[in-house]
């Protein structure tokens, strides 16, 4: 069976994501084939384009996918042929077909669009994870994060909220400003007036813990916001990778931790994703949780998805539909 799948065949800039006539994958034992109704469009696929994330080329990219069940492979239980599925770690995903191991995935909610279950896995998570396990969030806490209208920024805001914490994010323009307010954050302010606002708003404490996915740029900012024994987790490096430094200034900032995690290590054990994906899902079927797509581009339009990413423009999710 044949299938349009978006090749990589070189490492470069968004051009080199070429349409392509390839041959759809056959699930192996323990894994389904999946019919993609929708594709999470992710940094993570930009630096694995680029070459910054060294991978195989030719390959196809992406891991978070939504679809529907195409195929079963050998010892495959509890999923039936047509059943609505998502995940973040499918394999070569930007495509109409892509394989994931069967334990690998969450069964959608009844009623739930495929488009806005795709928008959904790895951020989703990812946000389910920092707010519940990176750093254990507790009511009255005061919250530092960044990009308050990104994909995970809103996402963040309001699982921190429901926490009962008070959320102090950044925004670039007045539209992201005021999408991170809808979202509950409590402070929406310019990157260069983080450090007054903490102070400010801390009485000179500084936060409990700051949630940076920007890396190199904001990483000094991050640390100095930090009270007495609070928490920088670092989950990502849209600014690029923090140099080494020296781990004596954990102490002398007054015994601060510094952690480097990332979400499959969060959701290995079968339970532990089936926690996570069980709160993300139910909590946007019901609602509690809004979630914004900001862009939707066809497959074939997978360049200018990276390109509208890249520029820092976008607010909320970035899909290609096959």
């Amino acid at each position: 069976m044949q299938q349009n799948a978006i090749v990589v065949s070189a490492p470069g800039g968004a051009d080199v994501l070429k349409v392509t006539r390839t041959q759809a994958p056959a699930p192996g034992p323990g894994e389904i084939l999946v019919k993609v109704a929708a594709i999470g469009v992710n940094f993570i696929e930009t630096y694995q384009r680029s070459g910054v994330y060294p991978v195989d080329y030719p390959f196809i990219p992406g891991s978070e996918i939504s679809g529907t069940v195409a195929a079963l492979g050998e010892g495959v239980q509890g999923l039936s042929i047509g059943e609505a599925v998502a995940t973040s770690r499918a394999v070569a995903g930007y495509a109409e077909y892509a394989v994931v191991k069967s334990e690998h995935v969450g069964k959608v909610p009844q009623g739930m669009d495929l488009q806005l279950a795709a928008a959904l896995p790895l951020q989703g998570m990812t946000a389910h994870y920092l707010v519940h396990s990176s750093y254990l969030v507790r009511q009255g806490d005061v919250i530092l994060s960044y990009a308050g209208a990104g994909g995970v920024g809103l996402l963040l805001t309001q699982m921190l909220k429901l926490k009962g914490a008070m959320v102090i994010t950044t925004a670039s323009t007045q539209e992201k400003k005021d999408l991170a307010k809808a979202a509950g954050a409590d402070h929406v302010v310019d990157y260069d007036q983080v450090a007054d606002t903490v102070a400010e708003v801390t009485d000179g404490r500084g936060v409990h813990a700051v949630y940076d996915g920007i890396g190199k740029d904001t990483f000094e900012t991050s640390l100095a916001a930090l009270r007495t024994r609070g928490t920088l987790v670092l989950f990502g490096g849209a600014s690029g990778q923090v140099p080494p430094f020296d781990l004596q200034r954990l102490n002398t900032g007054g015994s601060l931790k510094v952690t480097r995690p990332s979400l499959n290590h969060f959701i290995e054990d079968p339970h532990e994703h089936a926690w996570r994906f069980g709160d993300v899902f139910g909590w946007a079927a019901s609602g509690t949780l809004d979630v914004r797509i900001g862009a939707s581009f066809d497959l074939a339009e997978a360049g200018a998805a990276h390109a509208a990413l890249e520029s820092r423009a976008t607010t909320g999710k970035i899909l290609l539909l096959p």
